[in-house]
């Protein structure tokens, strides 16, 4: 999956902040297998949490004063964070006989 440069400098810094990532994976792996997290909402959960990181920290900031990050350039890491950290689907088997 190709990442945008949005979307690759907010997973990067979550990858650099370990506290900041155990809190995005514990809040997408929990909420995926209850089946109450779609791709669009955690973009606009991401899209929500550049707004209130970047009155602390760059690169969100410097976004902010930019006029911030469009919510669709955020889905592609919505879906990514979802595949990585949702539930594991089952393999279908192989039909027997």
């Amino acid at each position: 999956m190709s990442l945008n440069r949005h979307e690759q400098a907010v997973f990067t810094y979550l990858q650099a902040h370990p506290e900041e990532f155990r809190h995005w994976e514990n809040k997408v792996a929990a909420r995926a297998a209850r089946g109450e997290l779609a791709a669009p909402v955690l973009a606009e959960e991401l899209s929500d949490y550049i707004r209130e990181r970047g009155t602390h920290v760059e690169p969100f900031r410097e976004w902010m004063e930019k006029g911030g990050v469009p919510r669709s350039s955020l889905l592609n890491l919505a879906e990514y964070l979802l595949r990585i950290w949702g539930p594991v689907a089952p393999k279908k088997r192989p039909p027997t006989g």
